[in-house]
């Protein structure tokens, strides 16, 4: 098999189930960047040293690839069954990894600048990256799509999971966050 077959050279692709799209749609928009936010966890990965953190970046990338293949299904073709949707049990999963991570750390109370460490500072960006997934996958909302509700959830807490993942790295490192002061 090809991995080149020449039907998107005029600006079309195909969704899940045929329907030909502009790859300039919402919906393109909003699982391109969630591949992309994928590709930046492939990169966080070469940084971490945690088993733990290791492993659990590897079940969000292939939580990645359930919202990826259900934002670029169109919805009269999608079909819930197990195995392609995002449950509340993947939001709360997130959630208690995140509660775990900030028991190790020391209360916030004052904003910090994106950095630290290499692992720390590529978790900021996967933070960022997830966020503007977030605001894509909101927009394709707005355009009418249904979104199921776990899936903005999941993605929402996921930019919450690397920010405390970043400062969890920083610690790891040896290094402190640095705080932001207005000069």
């Amino acid at each position: 098999m090809k991995v080149y077959t020449k039907t998107g050279d005029k600006g079309q692709t195909s969704l899940v189930g045929g329907q030909r799209v502009s790859k300039c749609c919402e919906r393109l928009e909003s699982y391109g960047t969630v591949d992309e936010l994928n590709s930046h966890i492939g990169v966080l990965m070469t940084y971490c040293t945690d088993a733990a953190d290791h492993g659990f970046l590897l079940n969000i990338q292939g939580n990645l690839f359930v919202v990826g293949g259900y934002l670029a299904t169109d919805n009269s073709q999608r079909e819930i069954r197990e195995g392609n949707i995002i449950t509340a049990e993947m939001v709360a999963e997130v959630e208690k990894e995140i509660d775990r991570l900030q028991e190790m750390l020391t209360p916030l109370r004052l904003f910090i600048l994106p950095g630290g460490c290499r692992a720390a500072a590529y978790a900021h960006v996967c933070r960022t990256a997830c966020r503007r997934a977030e605001r894509c996958i909101l927009r394709l909302a707005e355009t009418g799509a249904l979104v199921d509700d776990n899936v903005t959830a999941y993605v929402n807490r996921l930019s919450d999971y690397f920010f405390v993942l970043a400062r969890k790295l920083n610690k790891d490192a040896n290094m402190d966050d640095t705080i932001w002061k207005r000069k």
